[in-house]
């Protein structure tokens, strides 16, 4: 029953491999997710409640189910809808960034109504049009406002990008329970695998807390 370290160093390979899936996971659903996050923060703004109102119901669906569901869902009833058969990596992206939009709106929504409405009004003054004011005053003052809670959700995701494995994505989890299935091991496949991501969102966290302090400075 003690700790084998012989296991670790066995599948340490595959651990590197599912690392670097998790990260591209992660990185995937970010940007995917912060595009659509923009896109949906601002749609929820539309002052057309009809307009307006798929936004707000697309929101109050991903925030408002399990992410273990949704990855269910787009795996088993969405991606095979496209190419005929289930894709573990094509749904855990998919996934990852439809439900980080959601959470990412509600970020860029709360940050851009965080300003003063005078900056649209002088903008506009100016002789700028609303897409105009939005990208060059609105949306550069906010983003400052919007990196740390932006940090924080970055940060969920990486963890939630665990939940891909029960689709077969071969990210940390897959192979801790890989390893878990072959040995009947505890300690050491879970526990490497939550060294792993600890030190996968302490690295996030310092590069995030370094973006912050620059932006503040500059």
């Amino acid at each position: 029953m003690g700790f084998n370290f012989n296991i670790i160093v066995e599948y340490a390979p595959f651990l590197l491999k599912g690392t670097l899936v998790t990260i591209g996971l992660s990185l995937s659903g970010i940007l995917i997710g912060t595009l659509l996050g923009l896109a949906i923060g601002l749609g929820k703004m539309v002052k057309n409640k009809w307009l307006a109102s798929p936004f707000h119901l697309y929101v109050t669906f991903f925030r408002g189910t399990p992410l273990f569901v949704q990855i269910l869902l787009i795996h088993f009833g969405v991606v095979p809808l496209f190419n005929g058969e289930t894709n573990g990596f094509a749904a855990a992206i998919i996934a990852l960034s439809l439900n980080a939009a959601a959470y990412i709106a509600e970020i860029f929504r709360a940050g851009i109504q965080s300003l003063e409405n005078g900056q649209m009004e002088a903008a506009r003054s100016l002789g700028m049009s609303n897409a105009q004011a939005m990208r060059h005053v609105i949306l550069p003052q906010a983003f400052t406002r919007m990196i740390p809670p932006l940090g924080n959700e970055f940060i969920v995701l990486l963890k939630e990008s665990s939940l891909a494995s029960i689709v077969t994505a071969p990210e940390i989890m897959y192979w801790a329970r890989a390893m878990n299935g072959q040995y009947y091991k505890v300690w050491e496949p879970y526990l490497s695998a939550a060294l792993i991501y600890l030190l996968l969102t302490m690295s996030l966290s310092y590069l995030l807390t370094r973006l912050e302090r620059r932006l503040e400075t500059a």
